[in-house]
């Protein structure tokens, strides 16, 4: 079992920069997938960035590339999300997920634990 708690979300002007933090509990967290997707009013959840279980392979969405950065560390249980050059479109509920069986998805239904998520707002 293991429980997620994101941290670090708010309101930032279109072009700031935010940083996301993901908190885990268990003893197993450094053998997980961790992903974060993210859930705009109306929206699906949709995929943001994962990052495998020994950090040195990540993936994101085509819409965050070059922007968003994951990374983790595993002696804090932590996961983080850094993201720049925010846009409007960036304004979600972010949730961060882990994946125990490692299957390295993109899709939410693949993630079995998930914190309860923390608001990014992006004003233009």
């Amino acid at each position: 079992q293991v429980q997620l708690v994101e941290s670090g979300g708010g309101l930032v002007q279109a072009g700031g920069s935010l940083r996301l933090s993901c908190a885990a509990s268990g003893r197993t967290f450094s053998s997980y997938v961790m992903g974060w997707f993210r859930q705009a009013p109306g929206k699906e959840r949709e995929f943001v960035a994962h990052i495998s279980w020994s950090g040195d392979s990540t993936a994101y969405a085509d819409s965050v590339k070059g922007r968003f950065t994951i990374s983790r560390d595993n002696a804090k249980n932590t996961v983080y999300l850094q993201m720049n050059s925010l846009k409007p479109e960036d304004t979600a509920v972010y949730y961060c997920a882990a994946d125990s069986h490692r299957y390295y998805s993109r899709t939410p239904h693949d993630y079995e634990y998930w914190g309860q998520g923390t608001q990014v707002t992006v004003s233009s």
